[in-house]
């Protein structure tokens, strides 16, 4: 295993002070790429410092390869770290910026030159070692500042919110190199982010994180498919939840009866329907809903609905755009099975 967090607890504010993580169990194996995810205060940056040697424990271990990491210093751990900012250094040009980790342990000029020219190269930046950090975008700087990480060839590289400050259009398009990249290298890779889509395209194994403690953790498939509750479900922005009373194949709550998949847990259980879920019918057909709003997402509409019980949470469909209905139409739900999931 190369990174195993056992029990690893940090609390700011002494030993009665708030849990900034809270027991913490993790393994990253080799060559995996786990991204750790989670709402602004859930302890995932604290986590990826903790890894770092930047940050002490409370309590725990840290072990890397097998070795309790306890009193090595940051610069002994042999991991890479890049941040979202960059943090690259303007006086220097590109190639100083990328030989810096190499210079510092001391590698020889001829091999800084050709491990320098080699990474430019593969992060699609090639002959750039001469150029100004200042006459770089975005995106360019951020190459730069992985291709510095990967210079000393760290056994775990650790992303803190690594495309952070890049517009979507360009996040979307290096997070599928990024991708590419450390499956070529082989580079295992830990990442923190607050962004469900990068953290979903770029993983092996997704983490989510909530109050210090790990609320989830699987494939990016099992994730989406069947968060672990109510919280987990609606951070990957799954609105339609509901307490509900499963019994058999089928669940009481505010919405009317839902079908449920067979082999469901029995009981009072929080109940999510996927937008996909939402089914649109004549009003006389199924649960009469008030169109409120339209929301157009791209690839879809979503319809946002008002039951005609006051009291009950409103509902989200999505839609093909041609079948959208408009604000304040008067509309049906009936609910497809395939999309519901009786959570915990």
């Amino acid at each position: 295993m190369m990174l195993r967090l056992d029990d690893v607890s940090v609390r700011f504010g002494g030993p009665a002070g708030q849990a900034a993580l809270d027991g913490v169990e993790l393994d990253v194996a080799e060559h995996e790429t786990v991204c750790v995810l989670g709402p602004s205060g859930s302890g995932k940056s604290t986590l990826l410092r903790v890894v770092a040697g930047l940050q002490t424990t409370d309590g725990g271990h840290v072990l890397l390869e097998g070795r309790d990491q306890g009193g090595v210093p940051a610069h002994k751990r042999g991991v890479g770290l890049m941040f979202q900012d960059h943090q690259l250094f303007p006086q220097r040009d590109v190639g100083a910026n990328v030989a810096f980790g190499l210079r510092m342990h001391h590698v020889p000029r001829a091999e800084q030159d050709a491990r320098v020219r080699a990474l430019l190269e593969l992060v699609g930046l090639p002959g750039a070692a001469r150029r100004a950090v200042a006459s770089l975008s975005g995106g360019e700087q951020q190459r730069v500042a992985l291709a510095r990480a990967l210079a000393p060839r760290p056994r775990l590289l650790m992303l803190d919110e690594p495309l952070g400050q890049l517009d979507r259009s360009l996040r979307e398009r290096l997070v599928v190199e990024l991708r590419e990249l450390f499956r070529e290298l082989g580079t295992t890779v830990l990442a923190v982010t607050h962004d469900q889509g990068e953290a979903f395209a770029l993983a092996d194994r997704v983490v989510v994180m909530r109050d210090g403690r790990i609320a989830q953790s699987g494939t990016p498939l099992d994730v989406w498919q069947r968060p672990a509750d109510a919280f987990v479900a609606r951070f990957l922005g799954f609105d339609n939840v509901t307490p509900g009373t499963v019994s058999g194949e089928a669940a009481d709550t505010v919405w009317g009866k839902l079908p449920v998949p067979p082999g469901s847990p029995q009981g009072s259980h929080d109940v999510l329907v996927r937008p996909a879920g939402v089914q649109l019918v004549a009003a006389r057909d199924g649960l009469a809903c008030t169109v409120t709003a339209r929301t157009f997402r791209g690839t879809h509409v979503a319809v946002h609905l008002q039951p005609e019980d006051a009291s009950a949470p409103r509902l989200e469909a999505a839609c093909a755009l041609r079948d959208a209905p408009e604000s304040g139409d008067r509309v049906g739900v009936v609910f497809d099975m395939a999309d519901v999931v009786v959570l915990g």
